[in-house]
């Protein structure tokens, strides 16, 4: 056998089916099924003086602008942390929080974060009941943030 010195580590791609969302000092470690929305965009701004050779605009980067985050998660009985959160809003006084998604690796360790600043609920959806179903019952939170930072490990 020979050793090319790759580790399986640096080869393959982290899997993304074992995470945690921390939602602050009181909520740690919430399970959730899915989370999506982790995007960021910079707006562009086109520019272009009078005196320019170029018969072009000059493009330059702008502000950012983030994505809402969507979560999912099972609904359990006694829980009602997210729609407590969600009561909050009232013109322009919500609890904002820091919020942060760990991938984690087969051990349990961080391997990729992201943190959203300033976060807090715009929208709770509540399950769909059917009685003809055996499918779990899962709530829908979509969260506001105005900033994404990403950090590889702990």
């Amino acid at each position: 056998m020979v050793d090319d010195g790759n580790k399986q580590g640096s080869t393959w791609p982290m899997p993304k089916f074992r995470f945690e969302v921390d939602f602050g000092p009181e909520l740690k470690g919430v399970a959730f099924q899915e989370v999506s929305g982790l995007d960021v965009e910079t707006q562009v701004i086109a520019y272009r003086t009078g005196s320019s050779e170029l018969f072009s605009t000059v493009k330059m980067p702008g502000i950012a602008k983030y994505g809402k985050v969507t979560m999912k998660r099972g609904v359990f009985v006694n829980d009602n942390t997210f729609w407590n959160w969600y009561e909050e809003i009232k013109m322009n006084t919500i609890k904002r929080r820091t919020m942060l998604i760990k991938l984690l690796d087969e051990g349990g360790n961080v391997t990729m974060q992201w943190s959203l600043s300033n976060a807090w609920p715009i929208k709770m959806t509540n399950t769909d009941l059917k009685s003809d179903t055996d499918e779990v019952a899962v709530d829908t939170i979509e969260i506001a943030h105005e900033q994404l930072t990403i950090t590889n490990g702990k």
